[in-house]
């Protein structure tokens, strides 16, 4: 049996490319379960892939696309049986093992989860690894004492993927949103996803820095990491937290202990790979029933795999708003 895939591969010169090919089943990768790949979603970090950057893959030809949802083709894990419905984000698929940007991948039954009911795969994927880490980062201020009732929460890159499903997450949980941006012409998208304020991350950052500035924010969904977390750290209030989960705006963290001895902040790491099989299951299934698809419809673009990497260039130039989703076969 063959199938469409965007292959990337390296040249003798160590240049990267990528082109549609039809493959052979022989050249899947081991697995316990084969899907019929129906969408998949393009992140930031899927770009990284296809132009050969940050060093996440190591080996080539290789299948990027670090999720993805279908059915199941055949399995020999007991939990997955022939047409049903799943979805896969994470555990370095499209980075170590070959991913979503293909009609058919092999993976291992541990790095599934059942499609919730009444979800649809495209549905999955305008989520996709980006919402499930949104709902995380939410499950784990709530499980850190910030309600509705806290105060505002800060989410910074809030026209990326995760941002912006976070934003609009926090807003139908009740909560006051304010939204950091270095794009001020998505200040109207974000509005209309429910954020209250739209704070340009240039004028953010032109403050000057001190110990501890004014407590502004009971809490904080970081998607960018670098001196924006830094900067945020100090305009917690006392006893509120910081879900970070990004770092594209660097590893280095800038601060210095007063947010944590003074005022009690809580910085806590997100995840979304190291997840337990029920925790994922559990968070998908919050996902589904919170996200508004209607309200978020107009931040959706699809691709197929032809144009998959004129798609991911822009990604990484920081001129795409929302979720993108790929349709494999079309």
């Amino acid at each position: 049996m063959t199938f469409r895939a965007l292959l990337t591969e390296k040249g003798a010169d160590g240049a990267i490319s990528s082109s549609v090919q039809m493959l052979d089943d022989a050249r899947l990768p081991e697995g316990d379960v084969t899907v019929e790949i129906e969408w998949a979603g393009l992140n930031y970090k899927d770009g990284l892939c296809l132009m050969g950057q940050g060093g996440l893959v190591r080996t080539y030809p290789h299948v990027a696309g670090i999720d993805f949802a279908g059915r199941v083709r055949d399995s020999s894990d007991s939990r997955y049986h022939a047409g049903d419905a799943v979805v896969l984000t994470g555990w370095r698929v499209g980075e170590a093992h070959w991913g979503g940007y293909a009609e058919r991948a092999r993976v291992k039954g541990d790095w599934l989860v059942p499609l919730p009911s009444g979800l649809s795969s495209r549905d999955a994927m305008v989520m996709g690894t980006a919402g499930l880490t949104a709902m995380l980062a939410i499950d784990r201020l709530e499980a850190l004492g910030i309600t509705p009732g806290s105060g505002e929460v800060l989410v910074t890159g809030a026209a990326g993927g995760v941002g912006s499903i976070a934003v609009a997450l926090l807003k139908r949980l009740g909560y006051t949103v304010a939204a950091l941006s270095g794009r001020p012409q998505h200040a109207t998208m974000l509005t209309e996803l429910g954020a209250a304020s739209v704070i340009d991350r240039a004028e953010f950052m032109a403050q000057p820095d001190k110990p501890l500035e004014s407590a502004r924010f009971a809490a904080a969904i970081d998607c960018v990491g670098g001196d924006v977390l830094g900067k945020l750290l100090r305009q917690i209030a006392y006893g509120g937290a910081v879900a970070s989960l990004g770092n594209a705006a660097g590893i280095a963290l800038n601060t210095n202990v007063l947010p944590f001895l003074l005022r009690g902040v809580t910085l806590a790491g997100i995840d979304s790979v190291m997840q337990p099989y029920e925790a994922r299951i559990a968070a998908w299934a919050r996902l589904a029933g919170l996200f508004d698809f209607s309200a978020y419809a107009d931040n959706v673009e699809e691709v197929d795999l032809d144009t998959l990497p004129d798609k991911a260039a822009q990604i990484l130039r920081g001129e795409v708003r929302g979720r993108v989703v790929v349709n494999p076969r079309g």
